[in-house]
């Protein structure tokens, strides 16, 4: 009989059983690194998740804050315009008071029986209602116009 039988030699181990045996360590480890591979580049994604969400939550907060500071601009300036519209009324009112307080004095050295003073004094109500109600009427025109959606015209 010979020693050799088949592909096996007496008392010597198969390629096949001394590869496993000496890569099989190897191979274990290669699965072992690329499974933590695995696990770090899913643990590396949810933190670039992360880090992009706290970024996308900052930007939300700065924007926020800028957008109320920009309407608290907005209400200042709207109450710098009325403040300004209300001394307007009272300058035009003075302007249009003086013109008629001439046309008054004009009447009286004409011959008319009037009083300029008391002609005058009795225009004041009725001149500052009415540019104050031209005034009005302007802004809330300028309001509707602007609360109008645009729409494009062809």
């Amino acid at each position: 009989m010979s020693i050799i039988e088949g592909n096996d030699v007496s008392g010597y181990p198969t390629w096949s059983s001394f590869l496993a045996r000496r890569m099989a360590p190897a191979m274990r480890t290669c699965a072992t690194v690329e499974d933590r591979q695995a696990t770090l580049s899913v643990k590396l994604a949810r933190t670039a998740d992360l880090l992009r969400t706290r970024v996308d939550v900052e930007i939300e907060r700065q924007n926020r804050d800028l957008l109320h500071a920009i309407n608290e601009r907005a209400r200042q300036q709207l109450r710098m315009q009325c403040t300004v519209e209300g001394l307007s009324v009272g300058a035009i009112g003075y302007y249009v008071v003086s013109l008629f307080g001439y046309l008054a004095k004009g009447a009286h050295d004409v011959g008319l029986r009037v009083e300029p003073s008391f002609l005058t004094a009795a225009f004041v109500p009725i001149a500052v209602g009415v540019i104050w109600l031209v005034s009005y009427n302007i802004r809330k025109r300028h309001l509707k116009h602007d609360e109008a959606p645009s729409v494009a015209r062809d």
